[in-house]
């Protein structure tokens, strides 16, 4: 595996940074790149961002992890839907201009990531599909404060992993609406998962047996589509 530092402009004097992780012996004309955004509180360093690049690329996927502007000034707080969104194109654009454009492409990420990357995805025909690492359905405790309105103009096909104790998702409630999606769904359940799929010390799983089921889900269901 090999890995490359890249600084992607967004606008003006406005850059964020990027990691490319390329497998060895990787051949763009056929292989996949999966693009994915880090979390509300997270960044590309975050354990749980760099574990998952390092996995979907030992599977033979090159990954592209990418910090949003509040995270690139060491901020808190996420920016305005807008920037977010129109960082993400920037980094889909420099994959487009890149040598290795011709791969397939899928984009998603973790938690608000992904929210984003759905925000982006519905006018890109060139998008292959998308990836959800814990779609954050609604905020905790507001079931009421869906976050699917946009849904019924994606009609790219989406992978969405998903744990049965997570608080920003309510499981009965995804299963229901899933059916709003614009393209085919597929769902995978972490039994027993929160947001980050880590469950409780009775069910007698490690994290790093759950997170290898899941880099094997993806590449499976990325080889599928």
């Amino acid at each position: 595996m090999e890995k490359q530092a890249r600084l992607v402009k967004v606008h003006n004097n406005l850059f964020v940074s990027t990691v490319w992780a390329i497998p060895t012996n990787y051949s763009s004309e056929t292989g996949n790149t999966v693009i994915l955004a880090h979390g509300a509180g997270t960044d590309i360093k975050h354990e749980f961002m760099t574990d998952f690049q390092k996995r979907i690329t030992e599977e033979g996927n090159m990954t592209i992890l990418f910090n949003f502007p509040y995270k690139e000034s060491q901020r808190s707080f996420p920016n305005s839907l807008p920037l977010l969104k129109k960082t993400f194109r920037s980094v889909i654009k420099a994959f487009q201009n890149s040598q290795l454009s011709s791969a397939r492409l899928f984009i998603g990420g973790k938690s608000m990531g992904g929210k984003i990357a759905s925000y982006v995805a519905d006018s890109r025909e060139s998008l292959k599909g998308l990836i959800f690492l814990g779609y954050p359905l609604h905020p905790p405790k507001c079931p009421h404060r869906l976050r699917t309105s946009h849904w019924q103009d994606i009609g790219q096909p989406a992978l969405f992993i998903q744990g049965t104790r997570d608080k920003f998702c309510q499981f009965d409630l995804l299963k229901q609406e899933l059916s709003k999606w614009g393209g085919e769904t597929t769902l995978h359940i972490v039994d027993g998962g929160d947001h980050s799929f880590k469950t409780l010390k009775q069910i007698a799983r490690t994290q790093q047996d759950i997170r290898h089921e899941i880099s094997k889900v993806i590449s499976t269901w990325l080889n599928k589509i």
